[in-house]
């Protein structure tokens, strides 16, 4: 990788991670442009470079923070030797949780602001600027053995399961904490799992 492009990443990079801090800390209506480049330290012109404005770097880091997200549940699965595809699923919810309970300021950002069409616009982008590998989680059930009904509408009704059940859980321990809910939302998860196979 060139220097200028190195450079051009790390500016990228801070802007995201600014921003992130002020969305987190602000909200994201109280944050402005001028805010983020102030505090990364870049101009203003060099956000224009990767954003168009800040509902943009909002939609991207999203998918940024969630694809690190899914890569570290990822890698860890890949360690485990599962196979059964119920097994599989309901190991990544737990490590996403996990992550989740680790950070609940993430939690509160991201599942305050994740929609499908963020994730699923990353899922099939093609961006150069994208670091969002989403794919390794849908081909689970694209790939899997079992055929369902369809596919994009399963994962997308586990992610929403997960995300607005545990959301209180983690964050409020509402209507039980995070581990003693778990047995009822995986018990879910496969029951929805099984309902969608053809």
């Amino acid at each position: 990788m060139k220097k200028t492009d190195i450079n051009k990443k790390q500016k990228r990079e801070a802007l995201l991670n600014t921003a992130f801090e002020l969305f987190t800390t602000q909200g994201i209506n109280k944050t402005t442009i001028n805010n983020i480049v102030d505090a990364a330290g870049v101009a203003k012109g060099t956000f224009y470079l990767y954003f168009k404005d800040k509902y943009d770097i909002r939609n991207k880091l999203i998918a940024h923070k969630a694809s690190r997200i899914f890569s570290v549940a990822d890698a860890a699965l890949s360690q485990t030797g599962l196979t059964e595809l119920e097994d599989r699923i309901i190991f990544l919810a737990d490590n996403i949780i996990g992550q989740f309970t680790e950070d609940k300021s993430l939690l509160g950002f991201i599942s305050k602001n994740l929609s499908w069409g963020i994730f699923k616009n990353e899922l099939i982008s093609s961006s150069e600027n994208s670091d969002v590998d989403f794919y390794n989680i849908y081909k689970i059930l694209e790939h899997s053995p079992r055929a369902f009904k369809n596919p994009e509408i399963l994962l997308f009704m586990i992610v929403e399961l997960v995300s607005s059940t545990c959301y209180s859980s983690i964050l409020y321990s509402e209507p039980t904490d995070i581990e003693a809910f778990k047995p009822y939302l995986f018990d879910a998860i496969r029951e929805l799992i099984r309902s969608q196979e053809i």
